[in-house]
């Protein structure tokens, strides 16, 4: 796999206390790639080594290629979970000011600029003062000083921190449509709804370990359990007698909209499958059928959960 960006085996140490343990990330290029873990983790210093803001103590990152380079910086955007504005400038002149540093001429900067401020409708507050904006347009302004100038990597770090739905859901939209147009992302939040949405692969680091690593659709293959919910018309009690060889738990459920009985089971087995189909069929008539994948939430919560077991 065509990988942006690589950090090997990298170690960080401050006074009493080791950030980062021998931690290693892939990133795969034109992908949204989640950076998760509990807060105080080490993910913030891995986004800042990533940055070139602190070096590594050990290990190494790769860029496009080649070992990081603080010249490497221009062609990453960084959002961080810090926001940070000059209250008393103008709007327009603040993301100008942004643009110029990223290396845009102030006739293309302001061009863009515009396009981009009527695009997250928020063009009224060009000539206004910083002070003067709420919080989720101060962090749509820092949105697009941090995307304006396409480079190959952005950095997300709690992108929807005061953000209503509805916002929530355009910056959703244009992280994706930057992804579709070639830019690769990194993502980092505690909103696991926000990973199953926008990421394509992640990772997640607790007590400055890397614990889990990989896509998000075979990491919720990997911790299925063989459940799957069942909506039928009949007995529950002979649904269960006929099942009960091949689950490890049967729990009822309410009716559903159209009057069936509803039932979520686990299978000891996959190979349980075919079974389990064979004799519910016979007990009862099945309406549904569906398997039940964990959610990112559940398999945060039991990765972390296990991995703070095994390090007692």
């Amino acid at each position: 796999m065509d990988n942006i960006l690589t950090a090997e085996h990298i170690t960080k140490d401050f006074t009493k206390h080791r950030a980062l343990d021998d931690v290693s990330i892939a990133v795969p290029r034109g992908k949204v790639y989640g950076l998760l873990g509990p807060n105080g983790a080490g993910k913030t210093t891995l986004i800042r080594i990533i940055n070139h803001i602190i070096a590594p103590d050990k290990g190494q990152v790769i860029f496009d290629g080649h070992p990081l380079t603080a010249a490497d910086v221009v062609n990453i955007g960084y959002l961080p979970e810090e926001r940070g504005l000059y209250k008393k400038m103008k709007v327009g002149d603040q993301a100008i000011f942004f643009a110029r540093l990223k290396g845009l001429s102030r006739r293309d900067a302001e061009a863009q600029l515009r396009s981009w401020f009527e695009r997250l409708d928020i063009s009224e507050w060009w000539d206004k003062k910083v002070e003067e904006l709420s919080k989720g347009m101060a962090q749509k302004v820092q949105f697009i000083v941090t995307v304006l100038h396409r480079p190959k990597l952005l950095i997300f770090d709690e992108p929807f921190s005061g953000f209503d739905p509805i916002n929530a859901g355009i910056l959703k939209r244009e992280i994706l449509k930057l992804r579709d147009e070639g830019a690769t992302v990194i993502f980092s939040t505690h909103n696991m709804g926000s990973v199953e949405e926008l990421c394509d692969e992640i990772t997640l680091i607790n007590r400055s370990h890397n614990i889990l690593s990989g896509s998000v659709r075979d990491l919720r293959e990997q911790f299925s359990d063989n459940r799957y919910a069942i909506a039928y018309v009949g007995s529950p009690d002979a649904l269960r007698a006929a099942v009960e060889p091949v689950c490890t738990s049967f729990v009822p459920g309410a009716i559903d909209t159209d009057g069936n009985a509803t039932v979520t089971v686990s299978l000891r087995a996959a190979e349980a499958l075919k079974p389990f189909i064979a004799a519910a069929n016979d007990a009862v008539t099945i309406n549904s059928f569906r398997r039940m994948l964990p959610s990112m939430d559940d398999i945060f919560v039991s990765a972390v959960e296990a991995s703070n077991t095994s390090a007692l």
